[in-house]
């Protein structure tokens, strides 16, 4: 497909100022043509001054044989005699008898009229341009013939101005496309903290406003990167580096290879490999590549298997475990991930819940969904933590989270399972006094639940 011209120009500026320009020559153009049929008839007053000044020159004698061309002089003496000069134009002469000079255009002809000293009069006439379209047509362009140079004087100044106001304007309006230009060049080496300066409302500064969100949020993503490079390096280096100082130990012969040495050895390996689990199963989970099995699920039984294996998992015979869901709600879900975003969430509510402290696991309908929540007694999170709970190894306390063994990428696991069925997970928490982690699945009417075989 052929460039438009415009596309040719090779900045915005360019463009600008040629459209501008063509609408100012275009106006101009059309100006100068109403103006002229406007005046069309303004040389009739010179025709008319003419005339009358041939007229006066014929009465005085001072003509002679010079008669301009289509022009009839007629002579009428005091004792009538008529005598015609010039033209024959076949036409009718006005006649007067006031003495005094006359002049005008009557039909399409143009007529001036003096008296003589002797008492006779001068009459001189000479054709008029025509009254119809044609001749309006043709008066109309016979002025701008007429007056050419004033107005092409007149285009050059206006779009000479016209020109330099529009490249004025036009750095205005695309100087936050040129920002945006620098920005994309300093983005690409890796600087994503510059920003676009945008105070107008229109497509551009629109587009400057959405251009610096982009920015802000490849910036969080690289803050990101840059986080989870450094924090999985950390989470690998910490086991890796115990079982190194053991198989030095055992190497040098600092320690025997006894079952409490190897038991140590052993946990260290199921941190690790239980981090790069979590780490694969985030990264599939997030892609969309873990398939989920969608049947309905009975929320009672399944709060129950979860609790009894936290139970026999952690020794937490002084924390109180309670659970108030219904046997007969269900939900359309993915039975074992379901489960470990359960289990996720009351793993942590223990880990943070001190002695005597009480975890309750509660559902409910909520029209179309069923909302569970996990809330705790524990020691709560501070607001400017709670934004970032459920981002991968974010930890509101690093050492005691990597004591009892957490990574910091269950929440995160979490998030990725709600979403991907359509929920929403939230966390609120009152600092001192505990938090609360809520969820919500689609729901089962119970009747049909009831009867469906899939029920688990």
């Amino acid at each position: 497909m052929a460039m438009r011209p415009l596309e040719k120009l090779p900045t915005i500026r360019a463009k600008l100022g040629s459209v501008i320009v063509l609408a100012v020559a275009v106006t101009l153009l059309v100006s100068y043509v109403l103006i002229a049929f406007y005046l069309r008839n303004s040389p009739r007053d010179t025709e008319e001054i003419a005339a009358l000044g041939i007229a006066g020159r014929a009465a005085l004698g001072e003509l002679g044989d010079r008669i301009p061309a289509n022009t009839m002089i007629v002579t009428r003496s005091a004792d009538g005699n008529v005598t015609v000069q010039g033209t024959d134009l076949g036409l009718q002469v006005p006649t007067f008898d006031d003495g005094v000079p006359h002049w005008g255009v009557t039909g399409r002809i143009t007529f001036a009229a003096v008296p003589t000293a002797d008492g006779g009069w001068v009459t001189v006439l000479r054709p008029s341009p025509s009254r119809g379209s044609l001749g309006r047509i043709s008066a109309t362009f016979g002025f701008l013939q007429s007056s050419w140079w004033q107005f092409l004087l007149a285009g050059a100044v206006a779009g000479f101005i016209s020109l330099l106001l529009a490249r004025w304007l036009a750095r205005g309006m695309t100087q936050p496309l040129r920002d945006m230009a620098a920005a994309a060049r300093r983005m690409e080496v890796g600087d994503y903290s510059v920003r676009v300066q945008a105070r107008s409302r229109d497509e551009v500064g629109q587009l400057a406003a959405a251009f610096n969100r982009m920015t802000a949020e490849l910036e969080d993503l690289e803050r990101s990167r840059r986080d989870l490079v450094a924090n999985v390096s950390h989470e690998l280096k910490t086991p890796i580096t115990a079982i190194r100082a053991h198989l030095e130990n055992l190497a040098d012969g600092v320690e025997v290879a006894d079952p409490r040495t190897l038991q140590l050895m052993l946990s260290q390996t199921e941190r690790l490999g239980r981090l790069v689990d979590q780490l694969l199963d985030l990264s599939r989970l997030e892609s969309g590549e873990v398939p989920f099995q969608v049947e309905v699920v009975a929320l009672a039984p399944l709060v129950s298997r979860v609790i009894s294996e936290i139970s026999m998992g952690r020794s937490i015979s002084d924390v109180r475990i309670e659970h108030d869901v219904s046997p007969h709600l269900v939900a359309e879900a993915d039975t074992e991930r379901i489960h470990q975003v359960l289990f996720n969430l009351v793993d942590n509510a223990v880990r943070f819940t001190p002695p005597g402290g009480e975890i309750r696991v509660t559902a409910r309908p909520d029209g179309g969904r069923v909302q569970v929540s996990v809330t705790d007694t524990g020691v709560g999170i501070s607001p400017e933590h709670l934004p970032r709970v459920f981002e991968r190894f974010y930890r509101v306390d690093p050492a005691r989270s990597r004591d009892d063994g957490g990574t910091g990428i269950g929440l995160a696991i979490a998030r990725s399972i709600v979403e991907a069925h359509g929920g929403r997970i939230v966390a609120k928490s009152d600092p001192g006094h505990g938090s609360a982690f809520t969820f919500d699945l689609p729901a089962v009417e119970a009747a049909v639940a009831a009867n469906d075989r899939r029920v688990r």
